[in-house]
């Protein structure tokens, strides 16, 4: 190996200084190039998201203005919108969670909430609320998730069938419907969709609203009711305003649901997928009305099969009788093929606003 002078071995040390150097700078532009990609993208979600809000926003004001709270008219013009192709609707994931914002210092991990598919949110629970147009987006660190607020008024005095079930049976849940300021609205920066949906009373008051507080009747234990009409109550939850009235399917799905009913409550279901939500599970799903359990039916009877449902007292799965099974899974079938050949012709129509 030849020997390097001492002459040489200056010139030798700075040569690999340079190389250092270079490697570093090399290396830091490297890292200065990913940061402000990592920038740039982060940019261009927020700018993303906050298009799609204003444009949210903006059709919300339209189709569920600020109106009288008791107007079934505006309601039910609302509710169509909804329900049919709304912006908001089409940027909901598959199953979103919904309810009241108890506390802003709790975090969504803490707070129960209820699952719901697009189509309940859309069409049973955003059109008891009307917009001001209003709206804000914040990037929430603690979530990782970006929050949109749109100021909104509740509908407390439309008649009780026309809301998806008592809201009254709990004194608060009602004092925070009625008195809502606020609609949160959580996404997901990664898809840009909607994961989570809650209504508080911490935002900043609409003027005027609400104009006159809501006398309810009285909670007596039913979910369902039948009215002096002799019809069954809450209206909406019968797939009323839901379907066309010329859906072929759509008057032999409340007597299929009655039907798989009976098998629910047999099997105990329904002492646990109520609006009180006796077993305080922190995502609760719904099955006491048609509505609510025909967007969970497949679901539901995923669990069954996989032995995951019902649960006993400790929360345990806990084995059916077969027979009953076999039942809850007959019923529950012949419900579920009538729900997705309704769902199938309204996809096969054109929307109603046209």
């Amino acid at each position: 190996m030849k020997k390097i002078s001492k002459l040489q071995r200056p010139r030798f040390k700075s040569i690999q200084v340079q190389r250092y150097l270079r490697a570093m700078w090399s290396a830091a532009l490297i890292l200065g190039a990913t940061a402000n990609a990592a920038i740039a993208a982060e940019a261009a979600t927020r700018e993303k998201i906050e298009q799609a809000v204003g444009k949210i926003a903006n059709e919300l004001k339209q189709v569920c203005p600020l109106s009288d709270p008791a107007s079934q008219g505006a309601f039910d013009l609302c509710r169509q919108a909804m329900f049919d192709d709304s912006l908001i609707k089409q940027m909901m994931l598959p199953v979103v969670l919904w309810g009241r914002q108890r506390d802003p210092n709790m975090t969504l991990k803490e707070t129960p909430l209820t699952q719901f598919a697009p189509e309940i949110l859309a069409g049973l629970y955003m059109p008891l609320f009307m917009f001001d147009g209003k709206y804000k987006v914040t990037y929430n660190e603690r979530e990782k998730l970006y929050l949109a607020t749109l100021g909104v008024v509740f509908r407390n005095r439309l008649q009780p069938g026309q809301f998806p079930y008592p809201f009254w049976h709990d004194a608060a849940k009602w004092n925070t419907y009625e008195n809502a300021n606020t609609m949160l609205l959580w996404i997901d920066p990664n898809t840009s969709k909607l994961r989570f949906a809650q209504f508080s009373i911490f935002g900043e008051v609409v003027p005027g609203y609400p104009a006159a507080k809501a006398t309810v009747p009285a909670f007596d234990g039913k979910w369902l009711w039948t009215d002096e009409h002799g019809k069954t109550q809450p209206a909406v939850t019968l797939f009323d305003g839901l379907y066309r009235e010329n859906n072929p399917y759509k008057q032999k799905l409340d007597q299929s649901y009655r039907e798989f009913a009976i098998t629910l409550r047999e099997s105990q279901c329904l002492s646990c997928h109520v609006p009180n939500n006796p077993d305080k599970m922190k995502k609760l799903v719904l099955l006491q009305s048609p509505a609510h359990a025909s967007m969970e039916i497949h679901r539901v009877l995923k669990s069954v099969r996989e032995k995951k449902m019902p649960l006993d007292e400790q929360g345990i799965e806990k084995t059916l009788d077969p027979q009953l099974e076999q039942v809850l899974l007959d019923k529950g079938g012949a419900f579920e093929k009538l729900v997705d050949a309704a769902r199938e012709w309204e996809r096969t129509q054109a929307p109603r606003n046209q």
